[in-house]
C-alpha cells in the first residue's frame, strides 16, 4: 500500500472507510447504533461526572437521553419515556462484582386535560412527568426508594404556554428551579429539558471527516436543541467504597477514592399492541444502551458491533475482549493520521500524525508492536507494564500498538505508576518515574468514565481553566516553572478535567482525536517522530500541531450555570430554534373559563381586572354562583404577601372591588383569587 500512497485507489477506498466510519462517529452517544436509532426515548447521549465547583464536597452525576430535540417538536414535546429504567451505575471497589451503587429512575406521564389538543392551557399539563427514584447500595439486590414523585419541568413551548395567564402563567425558569428536590438520602436531583451540553460540528465531520471544516465555517450542530438530563449531586462520601470524605484522602490521588461511572436504559423484552391503541409491556428488562466514555461506540466500535456493544454491560467488556480489542488495540480512527496508510484522503486531520519512530525505536501505527518488544525485560520491571503488576492488560500482545495508552484510557483508568508520569524528571527514559498527574485506575476491565474523586477542582472562573483537560494538565506539568521542576505530586489545574472523569465544558472530541493522535504517548516521553532521541527541546513542529489542533467548534452554544444541575435550561419553541421570536403581547388579565372544570365550588366564577398596567388603583370584577367566603390577595414576584384587595362573605351574584394602593412600589405583581383557603386563579398584575 505504501506504493500506492497517493494513487486514485488508494482515495477511493480511504473516501469508503471514512463514510462508514468517521462519518457515523461523532456526536457523543447521539443515535450512534442502529437499533437505539430507532428507540430515541431509551438512548443514551452523555455522561457527564466531575466534583461540583461551588460544592466540593460533592460529586455531580449528568446522564443526558434523548438526544436531538427540536425545541417546537410539538403538540407531543420531547421528555423521558414510560417503561424505560434509566439508570446511573457507579462502582468503586474492585474486590466486588458489578456495580456498588445503582440509581434507577422510572417516569410516569398523565394527561390532566384530554379535552384540548394543546401541550398546556389553563394551568393544565398534558403528558405531566413525574419520575420515582431509586437506589441500591448493593449491586442491585434491593432497592429503596429516596424520591417517590418528583417533578420534571413541562416542556419550554413559548411564552402563551409558559408565562401566559392563558397557560401556567409562571416563569420558565421558576418551574426549571422548582423542580431540584432533595432525595430522602440527601442528594440532589434535578431530572428535565436542558440545552444540550455537548458541543460538535456535525455537519463537518459527517463529511467525510472534514473536521475542521477545510472550507471554513463551522458550526455546533447541536446548537438549539434540547436533550433530557439527569442530575445527581452526591457528597464524596456516598460515593468513596469506606464511606469516607475528601479530608481523609492521603493525597489528591489517592487511589481509594477513584470510581467509574455509566449509565444505561432498559426495556422489558416484550411489547404488545393492543387494537384500541394502547400497548402492554411485559417479560424481563433488557438493557438496549449504554454509555461510560463518550464516543466509544461512535468512533472505536464499527458498525457491524455497536448493537452488540450496547446490549453489554461493563463488566462483560473482558469476557468479549476478543470481539472488541483490535478496535482499541488498532482504532481506526489511526487509519487517517498515518501518512503511509490513508492519512492523505482526510487533510482536516493533518495536523494528528501517529508516532511511526518515536525515538527512533517504537512503531505505534496500526498493526505494528509499540512496547510490545519490551514485554518481561528489565526496562519495564516495577512498573505498569510489568506482568507481575497489568502488563497482561497493557502489553497482551504483539501487533497491538495503542494497548498502552487508548485500551487503559477506555477500559481500566490510568494508574500513578510509570510510565503513566509525565516525562518531566524522566531524563529522556519513558518507562522511569516522572512527575505524577494522573491515577484514575479501576482495573474492572470495563469501558467507563473513572474519576478520581479527591483531586481538587479548578475554579470555572479561573484563567488556568481549559476545555483541554488533562492535555491542559500536561502541558503545564511539562513547560511551566511552576510545576516542571520537581516530581512530587502537585495540583495542576485541569487535572479534574477528562479523561479523569468529565465536566461539561471538556472539549471531549479535540481531546480524543488527539489521543487517538498519541498525544498521550508524548506526555510520557514517547514524543513525535521529528524529536531525535537526547536533544534539550523535545516541543516539536508535530507536537505543535497535534497540540495546537482545532475541531473549529471548541465550546457550547450557551454558557453553563454556576450551580446545580449546572446545565442550561432549554431552548424555547417560539425562540431562536424554532422560528423567529417574538413578543408576548396577550393581555395579563383574562376572563376565567366556567371554573367547574376544573373542579371548584364557584363553578361559573369569573374574574377580570382593570386597567393593566395600573397606576393609583385596580378594580376586580367577579361573580359568584353560590353564597361564599371570597378574597383576593396580592403578592410581590417573590411570593410576599403585599395587600388584600377583598376578603369577606360575598353573595351570590356579580361584585365589583375598587382596591386602591398609591403607595405601591411600580413593579410586577400576583392577584390570588380564593374561593376560602382554595386557590381559584392567579392574575398577573403591573403597577407603572
Amino acid at each position: 500500500m505504501k506504493n500506492l500512497k497517493f494513487n486514485k485507489i488508494k482515495t477511493l477506498l480511504c473516501a469508503i472507510a471514512v463514510l462508514a466510519s468517521v462519518s457515523a462517529a461523532t456526536a457523543s452517544s447521539h443515535r450512534e447504533a442502529p437499533m437505539i436509532s430507532n428507540d430515541p426515548l431509551a438512548d443514551n447521549a452523555d455522561v457527564y461526572a466531575f466534583r461540583s465547583p461551588n460544592d466540593t464536597n460533592k460529586i455531580t452525576l449528568i446522564a443526558t437521553y434523548v438526544p436531538m430535540q427540536a425545541a417546537h417538536g410539538g403538540p407531543n414535546y420531547y421528555s423521558f419515556g414510560e417503561n424505560i429504567r434509566y439508570e446511573i451505575h457507579i462502582d468503586n471497589n474492585t474486590a466486588s462484582a458489578g456495580d456498588d451503587i445503582t440509581y434507577r429512575f422510572t417516569f410516569t406521564k398523565v394527561n390532566q386535560d384530554p379535552t384540548t389538543f394543546f401541550n398546556i392551557r389553563l394551568g393544565q399539563q398534558n403528558l405531566k412527568t413525574t419520575y420515582m427514584l431509586e437506589r441500591s447500595l448493593n449491586g442491585g439486590i434491593s432497592w429503596t426508594t429516596i424520591i417517590a414523585n418528583g417533578t420534571v419541568p413541562p416542556p419550554n413551548i413559548g411564552p402563551r404556554s409558559i408565562e401566559g395567564t392563558a397557560g401556567l402563567n409562571a416563569p420558565y425558569s421558576s418551574l426549571f428551579n422548582n423542580a431540584i428536590a432533595t432525595a430522602a438520602s440527601g442528594e440532589k436531583v434535578f431530572c428535565g429539558t436542558a440545552d444540550d451540553p455537548f458541543f460538535v460540528d456535525l455537519g463537518g465531520v459527517f463529511d467525510l471527516g472534514d473536521l475542521p471544516r477545510q472550507g471554513g465555517g463551522p458550526k455546533d450542530g447541536l446548537k438549539f436543541l434540547n436533550v433530557s438530563v439527569i442530575a445527581i449531586q452526591v457528597d464524596i462520601s456516598t460515593l468513596q467504597k469506606n464511606g469516607q470524605g475528601v479530608a481523609a484522602a492521603t493525597n489528591i490521588l489517592d487511589g481509594d477514592f477513584v470510581i467509574g461511572v455509566w449509565a444505561s436504559a432498559s426495556r422489558q423484552q416484550i411489547k404488545t399492541l393492543i387494537a384500541n391503541g394502547t400497548e402492554v409491556h411485559s417479560g424481563p428488562w433488557i438493557q438496549v444502551s449504554r454509555l461510560g466514555m463518550p464516543l466509544t461506540n461512535e468512533a472505536v466500535i464499527p458498525i457491524g458491533k455497536k448493537d452488540l456493544w450496547n446490549s453489554l454491560t461493563p463488566y462483560q467488556d473482558l469476557a468479549y475482549l476478543d470481539t472488541f480489542k483490535n478496535f482499541f488495540y488498532n482504532p481506526e480512527l489511526a487509519l487517517y493520521m498515518d501518512d503511509s496508510l490513508f492519512g492523505g484522503a482526510v487533510p482536516a486531520f493533518t495536523p494528528l500524525r501517529i508516532q511511526r519512530n518515536s525515538l527512533q525505536a517504537f512503531d505505534f501505527g496500526n498493526g505494528k508492536n509499540g512496547l510490545f518488544g519490551l514485554k518481561g525485560s528489565p526496562a519495564v520491571a516495577g512498573t505498569a507494564l510489568d506482568d507481575a503488576l497489568f502488563g497482561t492488560l497493557l502489553l497482551p500482545a504483539a501487533g497491538s500498538p495503542r494497548s498502552v495508552d487508548l485500551w487503559p484510557i477506555f477500559h481500566t483508568g490510568v494508574p500513578n505508576l510509570a510510565p503513566y508520569h509525565l516525562a518531566t524528571g524522566k531524563g529522556g527514559n519513558p518507562l522511569a518515574n516522572g512527575k505524577p498527574f494522573i491515577n484514575n485506575f479501576l482495573p474492572n476491565g470495563g469501558d467507563m468514565l473513572r474519576l478520581n474523586m479527591a483531586v481538587p477542582v479548578t475554579p470555572r472562573n479561573s484563567p488556568a481553566f481549559s476545555s483541554e483537560g488533562l492535555i491542559n494538565a500536561a502541558v503545564l506539568g511539562l513547560t511551566d516553572p511552576l510545576y516542571n521542576g520537581n516530581t512530587n505530586i502537585q495540583f495542576i489545574p485541569n487535572m479534574d478535567g477528562f479523561p479523569n472523569g468529565r465536566r461539561l465544558e471538556d472539549d471531549v472530541t479535540r481531546i480524543e482525536l488527539q489521543a487517538v493522535s498519541g498525544v498521550v504517548l508524548a506526555a510520557i516521553g514517547l514524543w513525535y517522530d521529528d524529536y531525535v532521541a537526547g536533544a534539550p527541546n523535545p516541543v516539536t513542529p508535530k507536537l505543535v500541531n497535534v497540540l495546537s489542533y482545532s475541531t473549529g467548534v471548541d465550546t457550547n452554544d450557551v454558557a453553563f450555570s454556576a450551580i446545580f444541575p449546572y446545565v442550561q435550561m432549554p431552548w424555547r419553541g417560539t425562540g431562536e430554534g424554532g422560528g423567529l421570536a417574538t413578543a408576548f403581547t396577550q393581555a395579563p388579565c383574562l376572563d376565567a373559563a366556567p371554573l367547574g372544570l376544573l373542579g371548584l365550588s364557584n363553578s361559573n366564577l369569573l374574574v377580570t381586572c382593570y386597567p393593566n398596567p395600573f397606576v393609583t388603583d385596580l378594580t376586580f370584577k367577579f361573580m359568584l354562583k353560590k353564597a361564599g367566603i371570597f378574597k383576593i390577595e396580592i403578592y410581590d414576584i417573590q411570593g410576599r404577601l403585599v395587600s388584600v384587595a377583598a376578603e369577606g362573605k360575598y353573595a351570590a351574584g356579580e361584585h365589583t372591588v375598587i382596591w386602591q394602593n398609591a403607595a405601591l412600589p411600580a413593579g410586577n405583581y400576583i392577584a390570588k383569587a380564593m374561593d376560602g383557603n382554595t386557590l381559584i386563579k392567579s392574575l398577573k398584575l403591573t403597577k407603572n
